[in-house]
């Protein structure tokens, strides 16, 4: 139940945990509602004294910010990590990028809604892992990541003039990376408009040896225009976005990003009501054009694979006190999604004569409405009820394969499996509802307990529905899970149900904090996947298997300890010593086996100082081994590992600057989450499928300016 949450006033002002009772109380008027943050004085605050971080020096992917607030990564190209809460992935989890619903357009994931917006352009960012107020949005069991850059600023003129500006630079020594970032605002008392911008390109990684981790290189830019408008009781914003990615290496996948451009359009509209109410309503449009294939003697290949992706959304929200200390939240919303999945042919090979069509006009679609009550019931007593419900439908066209002719003399599967998807009836309608009880006791002024109690659902996404391939080929394009393995779709999976009970301990004193959380989720119809066969078993170490997607019924759990302790205060500066201890259990209800990609034990203990504008951190992670597999993806097992990172940072006046060595010891190690290396298996398959190692020794510089 514990949320970690950033408020980036640009630069960043505070860093603030919250609790997710704490959040559902504010997370509809925060980003809906025109006040600022100094009018959430309801909602309990406990400030976490350590290092303060300017927004504009946040440069990179949205990961680099998020992995601080709790949230783990399956990783992937880089900026294309899928996040993990709970011990769960993807699509499991709703991602909100300025309140609007992003899918990933891609059979492998490769453009996740993360991966559409870089850490300068962030103002905002929300975690709620678990429990998530019904308000906070739906089809998700693992809980909700809201990133905003919507977040106009005007001034006190009444024409327009220069408001703000700023620039930044920053270089990463391990993969020789360059990054950059710009914002620039002009605005009057009325009128507001701004620029925000990133670029990164970086070659591949090295590890602890120095030895290179084979296409990891990328390339990303991201620019976002806004202009908004306002008087006392109304504001008016529209943004327009646009993402350029020319390459993207993804080491655990078979195939690379070979182009992904992506035009975006939001108009929010907010309106303060009588009685202290307010009024929200937004529109979303989100465009990706996508291809994959190969780009570099890293990963070498032939086979270009197309797909073009829309979502489109509405977002109608009220909040409306209704007197005894209590406030009811209502909403409707509308989302629908847009795939076409192609993958041309290859004149003279076996990928050919016909294009492969995966999936074609296939839709998604959701509407969904929502009621949640809030209510003080005494001073030390806060109470929240929620329930939503939503109306899921699915459906997809007829589809081909490359060739309906024998291959090689065998059966041509993928034509049989076509012929089959094509016969049946695809349509598929889901009646979800979810409902949340959420509860605080303030035990004393600095003592609090909390309590949450959760029914949630998530509808399959079209590529668990609808992958129709039977061959190996086929089945290795698809799939998230950097496992190597080949995924077929399965058209009758039924939505996830998890119902999830949580718990929390928080105390703030004027030296210590420290808050425990523990959680335990049961998942109805959790998709996973049954073996159906194997390929590439020449020898048993490059062994991969054919797996269909299922339902079954699965069980997470896990506990989380966080710890901050003032221990002087001098002239010499401020120093504290914090630490956190994390552990996640994910296991299937028969047999008890291990769920796929579940994080090991880790702890961090970090020591801090704050002198004025200069603060350092010097960390200490460890991470344990990682024997609980997943048989079934063929799943490695880790060593445990511990890695040594410093930084410091210095602000004079408008001027700031950021040092850091991460992995200080160059640490040889593999990253328990990220899956094997298909691209080294591809250069030498006689070692069969390693674990990707972890960036070694990296020296990291970054530069900002405001004017």
């Amino acid at each position: 139940m514990a949320v970690y949450f950033s408020r980036l006033s640009h630069p960043f002002k505070t860093s603030i945990l919250y609790s997710s009772v704490a959040m559902a109380m504010g997370l509809v008027s925060m980003p809906h509602a025109m006040a600022d943050a100094s009018e959430l004085a309801n909602i309990e605050r406990l400030t976490v004294h350590g290092q303060t971080i300017a927004n504009r020096n946040a440069l990179g992917s949205a990961e680099n910010l998020l992995k601080g607030q709790g949230v783990d990564f399956s990783e992937a190209g880089g900026v294309s990590a899928l996040p993990i809460l709970n011990g769960m992935m993807g699509d499991r989890i709703k991602v909100l990028v300025d309140g609007a619903d992003i899918t990933a357009s891609c059979a492998n994931q490769m453009n996740p809604p993360l991966s559409y917006i870089s850490a300068n352009q962030i103002t905002i960012a929300e975690v709620i892992a678990g429990v998530s107020p019904v308000s906070a949005g739906g089809d998700n069991i693992a809980g909700v990541i809201k990133v905003s850059s919507l977040n106009p600023k005007f001034g006190e003129s009444e024409t327009i003039k220069w408001n703000s500006g700023d620039i930044s630079t920053g270089y990463r020594s391990v993969s020789d990376a360059l990054l950059l970032g710009a914002q620039a605002t002009v605005a009057s008392k009325n009128v507001s408009l701004s620029y925000q911008g990133a670029y990164e390109d970086a070659n591949s990684y090295k590890d602890g040896n120095g030895d290179k981790v084979l296409d990891t290189l990328y390339r990303a830019q991201n620019h976002a225009l806004t202009a908004a408008w306002r008087d006392d009781t109304q504001e008016l914003a529209i943004k327009l976005t646009h993402q350029y990615i020319p390459f993207q290496g993804f080491p655990n996948q078979y195939m690379d990003m070979t182009d992904n451009k992506s035009y975006g359009a939001l108009a929010r509209y907010q309106l303060k009501l009588d009685d202290d109410g307010e009024f929200s309503a937004q529109l979303n449009w989100h465009g990706v054009k996508h291809e994959m294939g190969f780009f570099t003697p890293e990963k070498i290949g032939k086979m270009p694979m197309n797909t073009e992706g829309d979502d489109y959304s509405y977002q109608l929200h009220w909040r409306l006190p209704m007197g005894d200390n209590s406030t009811l939240l209502v909403g409707q919303e509308f989302y629908l999604y847009q795939l076409n999945d192609v993958w041309p042919a290859v004149p003279g090979t076996m990928m050919a004569p016909n294009d492969y069509i995966n999936i074609n006009d296939g839709e998604r679609r959701r509407a969904a409405i929502y009621g949640e009550w809030q209510q003080d019931m005494s001073t030390n007593w806060w109470l929240s009820a929620g329930i939503r419900y939503e109306y899921v439908t699915t459906n997809t066209g007829e589809v081909q394969a490359y060739s309906q002719t024998p291959m090689m003399g065998m059966p041509n599967m993928d034509a049989a499996a076509a012929q089959a998807f094509n016969a049946m009836d695809r349509k598929r309608d889901d009646n979800l509802i979810d409902a949340t009880l959420l509860a605080r006791y303030q035990l004393s002024t600095n003592q609090q307990l909390e309590f949450g109690l959760a029914r949630k659902n998530r509808t399959p996404n079209l590529y668990e529905r609808y992958s129709w391939g039977l061959g190996a080929m086929a089945t290795k394009m698809i799939g998230w899970y950097g496992d190597g393995n080949g995924y077929v779709g399965n058209a009758d999976l039924k939505p996830e149900t998890a119902h999830t009970l949580s718990a929390a301990y928080k105390y703030n004193g004027d030296r210590w904090q420290a808050s425990t959380t523990a959680w335990y989720t049961t998942v109805t119809d959790y998709v996973d996947a049954e073996v159906i066969g194997s390929f590439n078993s020449n020898t048993p170490t490059d062994k991969r298997n054919l797996l269909k997607f299922t339902n079954l019924d699965a069980n997470l759990y896990g506990a989380k300890f966080n710890a901050l302790y003032l221990f002087a205060e001098t002239s010499g500066g401020k120093w504290q010593v914090a630490g956190n201890v994390n552990v996640t259990r994910g296991e299937r209800d028969k047999g008890n086996e291990p769920l796929y990609q579940i994080k090991p034990l880790q702890t961090e203990l970090a020591l801090q100082h704050q002198l004025g504008q200069w603060e350092n951190r010097l960390s200490w992670q460890w991470v344990a081994n990682k024997d609980r597999i997943d048989d079934r993806r063929l799943e490695n097992e880790t060593d445990s590992y511990s890695l040594i990172n410093l930084n410091s940072s210095m602000k004079w006046q408008d001027f700031s600057v950021s040092f850091a060595v991460n992995n200080l010891l160059n640490s040889d190690y593999e990253l328990p989450l990220g899956g094997i290396s298909i691209a080294e298996f591809k250069v030498d398959n006689s070692n069969g499928f390693n674990q990707i190692a972890g960036a070694g020794r990296s020296f990291e510089l970054s530069a900002s300016y405001a004017f």
